[in-house]
């Protein structure tokens, strides 16, 4: 039993209770427990995670966007160069997209040498990997429905009757 409602609340927010959904969707707990158990046994959900802001808890983290020209292999595509990439630890993401290049392959780390030094002696060297085009991130504005931007203070006087 999938139920999209119920996703779509644990998607904005993991921690809202089955009591909570129950109450939002007009199901009983005893529905959201079972629908929810099921959909982590089955690999709908597949995971809880917290969002960190961690520019405001004071770790400076350096995002990098690698687009990846690649020779797909016979028979497996993208695919295998693909779970070669994906298996890196620096690596966040990998997308397979289409434009001039064919993966985007998100790279986390401490600064940029790193990052850079994970592009040019762990991924342009895979077989299969053609070239590659990187752009750093220099300023998150919104992240996965997230607005990381500080809402603007109204400074105007209040006005009374």
């Amino acid at each position: 039993m999938i139920d999209h409602e119920i996703l779509r609340i644990l998607e904005r927010d993991a921690r809202t209770s089955p009591a909570q959904i129950a109450v939002m969707t007009g199901k009983s707990e005893e529905e959201v427990r079972q629908a929810i158990k099921h959909m982590e046994e089955s690999g709908i959900i597949r995971r809880y995670k917290t969002v960190v802001d961690w520019e405001r808890a004071g770790v400076e983290r350096v995002f990098a966007f690698i687009d990846v020209r690649v020779s797909p292999s016979r028979g497996v595509g993208f695919d295998d160069v693909a779970r070669r990439i994906y298996k890196y630890p620096e690596v966040h993401s990998v997308y397979l997209v289409s434009g001039d290049y064919d993966l985007r392959v998100v790279v986390e780390g401490e600064n940029m040498r790193e990052v850079a030094f994970f592009v040019a002696e762990k991924l342009a060297t895979l077989e299969g990997v053609l070239s590659t085009r990187s752009s750093f991130l220099l300023k998150k504005y919104k992240d996965d429905g997230d607005v990381y931007e500080e809402p603007e203070q109204d400074d105007r006087l209040a006005v009374t009757p």
